[in-house]
C-alpha cells in the first residue's frame, strides 16, 4: 500500500470568498475547478508539488448555491455542514483539512479499521474537467465528520474501474505550475499518539505529528513569501 498527501483543504463561506482570499494572501488567482453534485459543493484548484509531496494540490472548497439542497449522504463531506465550522470561516476562508491518496484503498480502510478508527464509507464520486472526466473513491462518513479535528486526513483513490494509469488524470497532472509550494504540513492534537498509529498504518512518514492543541499549520512558498496558514482547532 502506498499512501502520500494528495492535497490540503480551505473552505470558504463563498467560492467568490475564496478566489479573493487566494489572491490577497497568496498572490495567485486559482485555476478552475468543478462542482460536485452528490454533495452540493464546488471548487477552485492549484498545484503545491514539490519533491517531498509531489503529488499535492490545493482545493478551495464552498457550498454551491445552485445546489444546497442536494445531500447524498445526509450531510456534506468536510464537516462542511457544521455550525462550528461554518461559524469558524465567517471572516475568512481556514485551512480545515488534509486528503491522502493511497493505491489501495480497501487495504488502507481496514489498516484504520485495526485501529478502531471508522474512516467513513468508500463513496464513488467523479466531476467533468477539461482533460476528461475525473473518477476517484473517496472515504466519506455518513455524519460528514473530518474526525480529529480534520487531523485525520480523508483517504482517496483515483481512476474508475479498469483504469491503467488511475494517476493520469490526477488533478495535480492537469494543473499548470501555480508559483506556490507546500513546504511542510505540520499536525498538533491532544490525541497525538493514536493519530501517530494512524499515520504509521498507513504510511505517512511526511507529515510531522506532535502532541499540542488541535491545530494543522501547511508552510507555503509563494509570491507574496512564506505564508503560514493554520486550522487552530477548527
Amino acid at each position: 500500500m502506498k499512501t502520500q498527501l494528495d492535497h490540503l483543504v480551505v473552505v470558504a463561506t463563498t467560492l467568490e470568498q475564496g478566489v479573493v482570499w487566494c489572491q490577497d494572501t497568496l498572490g495567485i488567482t486559482p485555476s478552475a475547478g468543478g462542482e460536485h453534485p452528490q454533495y452540493g459543493t464546488h471548487n477552485r484548484l492549484f498545484k503545491i508539488a514539490t519533491p517531498a509531496f509531489p503529488m499535492a494540490y490545493f482545493e478551495i472548497i464552498a457550498i454551491n448555491p445552485a445546489a444546497a439542497n442536494t445531500r447524498q449522504p445526509a450531510r456534506r463531506w468536510f464537516d462542511m455542514d457544521d455550525a462550528r465550522l461554518q461559524s469558524g470561516i465567517s471572516g475568512s476562508p481556514r485551512l480545515v483539512h488534509f486528503v491522502v491518496n493511497t493505491d489501495d484503498m480497501q487495504a488502507a480502510c481496514a489498516a484504520l479499521t485495526e485501529q478502531g478508527i471508522d474512516r467513513g464509507q468508500v463513496l464513488r464520486a467523479s466531476r467533468s474537467s477539461s482533460k476528461g472526466s475525473l473518477e476517484w473513491q473517496i472515504t466519506v462518513r455518513e455524519d460528514g465528520q473530518r474526525l480529529f479535528d480534520g487531523a485525520l486526513p480523508s483517504l482517496i483513490q483515483w481512476g474508475g474501474a479498469g483504469d491503467v494509469d488511475p494517476l493520469r488524470l490526477h488533478p495535480r497532472n492537469q494543473l499548470p505550475r501555480s508559483g506556490v509550494s507546500l513546504r511542510s504540513l505540520q499536525i498538533t492534537h491532544p490525541s497525538a499518539a493514536q493519530l501517530q498509529d494512524a499515520y504509521g498504518c498507513l504510511g505517512l512518514g511526511a507529515i510531522a505529528l506532535q502532541v499540542g492543541p488541535a491545530n494543522l499549520t501547511a508552510h507555503l512558498q509563494t509570491p507574496r513569501g512564506l505564508v503560514v496558514l493554520q486550522s487552530m482547532g477548527l
